[in-house]
């Protein structure tokens, strides 16, 4: 699948099959994302891959809201994205050397999510991305250390549905060209 083609039959999808995903395509989706750029080739993200399905089950009852749990209750992957602390945007002595400190840890790690979700399409799964979700829980469940900021959780799983793809602003919505 050409990248073009990848990026434009990604949709967030809320409606997945009852099928694993093989352990193999997700290494090569967490291998792929490390392709992403990072401050100072820091690489502060981190990724809690939830497989089982007793654990999958165990973390969507604890650790989501019920319209996340509903709009994943068929995912059969969970992965949780976090990223080091005081390291994307600081100095060596953790200070931070721009306006945005630990928000360019965050932004670090969308680029390699969107890594993430486009590699996922291109494998034939898609993802959902839910930030809303329960940080202590997760941090708890998963024993994520607290030096890492928890993120968000993405689900994973081959699609059941087929969804329209949303309308996008106008290029003279979202650029301006000087």
């Amino acid at each position: 699948m050409e990248l073009k083609e990848t990026a434009e039959s990604r949709r967030s999808i809320r409606a997945y099959k009852n099928q694993p995903v093989e352990r193999e395509k997700v290494e090569e989706i967490i291998c792929f994302l490390q392709n992403a750029p990072s401050w100072k080739n820091s690489q502060t993200g981190r990724y809690y891959i939830v497989m089982s399905p007793d654990k999958v089950s165990h973390v969507k009852e604890k650790c989501l809201p019920d319209f996340n749990r509903n709009n994943c209750k068929d995912a059969p992957v969970l992965i949780v994205t976090a990223f080091e602390k005081a390291r994307s945007g600081f100095d060596n002595d953790k200070n931070p050397v721009n306006e945005i400190g630990d928000e360019w840890g965050a932004y670090d790690l969308g680029l390699q999510n969107q890594l993430l979700m486009l590699k996922a399409r291109e494998l034939g799964l898609d993802t959902l991305i839910m930030g809303i979700r329960d940080g202590s829980a997760l941090r708890s469940e998963l024993e994520i250390p607290d030096s890492q900021e928890v993120v968000a959780v993405i689900s994973l799983g081959y699609r059941d549905i087929n969804p329209d793809k949303p309308k996008r602003k106008a290029l003279s919505e979202i650029a301006k060209f000087f």
